[in-house]
């Protein structure tokens, strides 16, 4: 949420996809369509992106029609495990890969566009891996995503910072000025507990190989010990207490308290999360120059790690879709690949495009920083919660939530994946 030059995204996926889905439809039986179509936004501007790029797509091809249903993001992890178990899912639906994708598999109801797709596949290059399971196509990204620090200019030169930081003990020396300068040095939407699972990830992601994470994933299980000293070197930073009062309570996008909220209005200084950030803290803010207050820098390299410090922990948005309509849906997950829409999806500031046409109209600098650390990256491991089936990605991020929150251990993190993949055999 996958190289090109000279501004190309890539991503390998930290993930392989076994199991086998449903084929797709057959054309010669499709005639005049209307696809129910399920996203996740569910605000504006990009509500109403989605409809108009629905209704130009209805335009050039006016067979296919829409039924569209905006969904808040949680609610696809109930919503769409249980459509599929029925008789009427929909015929598109926001698919993130990994093994969530591997889980809906099972059900044959999700349709192999491998053929479909070939005649506009091939310009996602390794973007489109994600979505892959037995080297076929069930589903295609319409942006990718990296998660980072983003900060705010402004507060760092008030507080002396003169450079981003580079490695921990920086990140550590940073909190300590912001402290200083009576400023709350990160913000954490706790509440939500998701983003609390971006610290262990890039804690791990700095300490263990590509090779080990790669392993990791394929096997369900994090029995390597530089997963154990991720968790020692987050306990570490924990410690530090680089966080604002209450975290544990604190939603990471609603409202101007939320974390992002407390960025965009100056009460915090730093907050890591994906390059949708800028997108959610406008709508938090009345400050209309926020835009031009807020930088972006990857997560800092760790000592004495064996991790790669260009690899970036992140993912993709992308759509799957059903056997019923598989044609008309795989031609249109093709025009939300095309130069025009990566072109408009590139001004929301929502993501990375997936193309090179859509990343060269990228307009904002941080996410230009993003796209060349993405394409200087040489890997990208996608969300733990995201690369494991799913129940064992929401144990492993509760128990790092609890971790948190002072409830278990290092130790308890390593644990809750081998405890939740026996239990999801």
């Amino acid at each position: 949420m996958r190289s090109r030059k000279p501004l190309a995204l890539f991503a390998a996926a930290a993930f392989v996809l076994a199991g086998c889905g449903g084929g797709g439809g057959d054309a010669s039986t499709e005639g005049p369509v209307t696809l129910t179509w399920w996203h996740n936004r569910t605000t504006e501007p990009m509500k109403s992106k989605w409809q108009q790029i629905a209704d130009d797509f209805h335009k050039t091809h006016p067979n296919t029609s829409f039924t569209i249903e905006p969904l808040q993001n949680e609610q696809f992890q109930t919503k769409v495990p249980l459509a599929l178990q029925g008789n009427t899912p929909p015929d598109l639906f926001q698919q993130w890969g990994g093994g969530a994708l591997a889980d809906q598999l099972k059900s044959g109801k999700i349709a192999d566009i491998t053929q479909a797709s070939s005649g506009w596949i091939g310009p996602l290059a390794k973007n489109a891996d994600g979505w892959k399971a037995g080297g076929k196509q069930y589903g295609a990204p319409y942006l990718m995503h990296a998660v980072g620090f983003w900060y705010r200019k402004d507060i760092f030169a008030t507080a002396g910072i003169t450079a981003t930081p580079t490695t921990v003990d920086e990140l550590n020396a940073a909190v300590t000025k912001l402290k200083a300068a009576g400023v709350v040095p990160i913000a954490l939407g706790g509440k939500d507990r998701w983003p609390d699972a971006f610290y262990w990830a890039y804690f791990a992601v700095r300490q263990c190989s590509v090779d080990t994470l790669k392993k990791a994933v394929e096997k369900t299980e994090l029995a390597d010990p530089c997963f154990l000293k991720a968790g020692e070197n987050l306990k570490s930073f924990l410690d530090t207490k680089p966080f604002q009062d209450g975290f544990v309570g604190t939603p990471a996008q609603q409202g101007a308290g939320s974390s992002a909220g407390l960025v965009a209005n100056g009460k915090a200084a730093m907050e890591l999360q994906g390059d949708w950030n800028p997108d959610v803290m406008q709508a938090l803010t009345e400050d209309k120059e926020i835009g031009s207050k807020i930088g972006w820098f990857p997560f800092p390299s760790v000592p004495g790690g064996q991790g790669d410090p260009s690899v970036l922990l992140g993912g993709g948005d992308g759509f799957s879709c059903t056997t019923r309509a598989a044609k008309a849906c795989a031609e249109f997950l093709g025009h939300l690949v095309g130069d025009d829409v990566q072109k408009i999806l590139a001004e929301t500031n929502s993501g990375l495009p997936v193309t090179p046409a859509g990343v060269a109209a990228l307009k904002s600098e941080p996410h230009k920083t993003i796209a060349e650390a993405m394409t200087k990256a040489s890997f990208l491991q996608f969300y733990f919660d995201t690369a494991f089936p799913t129940k064992v990605g929401q144990a492993l991020n509760d128990t790092i939530a609890n971790f948190f929150a002072g409830q278990g251990g290092p130790d308890t993190i390593v644990k809750s994946v081998s405890e939740a993949a026996a239990g999801n055999k």
